[in-house]
């Protein structure tokens, strides 16, 4: 009784012993899958190209939409600021000068002259007159007659352009000069608009809210155009990237759930899939057949986290793969 009792335990345990050796082995086979965190970044960068005057931030800082990060010098653009406001005010005063038409005692003097030419005229229409009756009695020569007459014909010449420019006086600009110095206004406005925007570029504010990655100058170093100088990371939105062979695709579909372990914090955490790649990437798995084999492709996938972790870039997530 007592010898078949101890052949009941040992072979109870010989089959524990086996179970457990079978899960253990089992578990360190078991695929697993990891992926990273990744999330948004954003490069503050400039158009202008110049010398950084003022830094206000540095990596690791938290900073908010809107938020001064830094500042350019801008000597030339200051220059050229002062050049086009000089150019504008000096287009405006031509257009004052234009709308006011002539001062008064311009109009005075033009109407003076005016004058003086039709006294000019009366006189030379008299002289002319009498010399006619008398050239017509045969009292004068021809050649006198002429003179008088030219010398009529002239002074109502000078009459005429008297009064013409004693017209323009008064009226003013025509439609096309004022049109033409308006047009020069306009263009000063636009060069002192297209400075003030070149300015405004001068000083670089946070695109969105997150945490500074990288600063990649300091006060007084030069930048180029385009430049990036401060990386930002919008941590609010992290995902998780994974790469999953075609072969364990027929279970992930967008919105599926899993589990995922989180080794930097020592956390399980779950996670829904929101995004699945249209097109695999080139094979990254080699057949293992030598007959009707074929390369393995594999597929980005992304998911987010269900429990709202605060889970950094960079971190892993390890995932068994007969959960994923």
């Amino acid at each position: 009784m007592k010898r078949t009792l101890c052949v009941i335990v040992m072979l109870t345990l010989l089959v524990v012993g086996i179970i457990a050796l079978i899960r253990y082995f089992s578990r360190v086979n078991r695929p697993v899958i990891q992926g990273v965190v990744e999330c948004r970044s954003y490069r503050a960068s400039s158009k202008l190209a110049g010398r950084i005057d003022s830094m206000y931030v540095a990596e690791g800082d938290m900073v908010n939409e809107g938020e001064l990060l830094y500042t350019i010098l801008t000597p030339e653009l200051d220059a050229k600021l002062q050049q086009v406001s000089a150019l504008k005010a000096e287009a405006e005063a031509v257009n004052s000068e234009v709308d006011m038409g002539a001062r008064k005692e311009q109009i005075v003097a033009i109407k003076s002259l005016w004058q003086k030419a039709l006294a000019g005229l009366s006189l030379a229409e008299s002289s002319y007159e009498r010399v006619k009756n008398l050239y017509d009695k045969g009292i004068v020569p021809r050649q006198q007659y002429d003179e008088a007459l030219a010398n009529y014909e002239a002074m109502r010449s000078t009459a005429e352009a008297a009064r013409a420019e004693y017209d323009l006086v008064v009226e003013g600009a025509t439609r096309q000069q004022r049109e033409a110095v308006e047009a020069k206004v306009r263009e000063a406005q636009g060069g002192v608009d297209e400075v003030r925007s070149y300015l405004k570029d001068a000083e670089v504010y946070a695109p969105i809210s997150g945490r500074v990655s990288s600063v990649t100058a300091e006060k007084g170093e030069l930048v180029g155009s385009g430049m990036p100088v401060v990386t930002i990371l919008d941590i609010s939105k992290c995902w998780v990237t994974f790469n999953i062979k075609e072969s364990k695709m027929s279970d992930v579909h967008l919105g599926y759930h899993f589990e995922g372990y989180i080794p930097a914090l020592n956390k399980r955490a779950k996670f829904e899939v929101y995004y699945i790649s249209s097109e695999a990437d080139y094979a990254t798995w080699s057949a293992t057949r030598a007959r009707g084999g074929f390369d393995i492709r594999s597929f980005e996938v992304r998911a987010r986290s269900v429990d709202h972790l605060d889970i950094l870039p960079g971190m892993s997530v390890i995932v068994y793969g007969d959960r994923l």
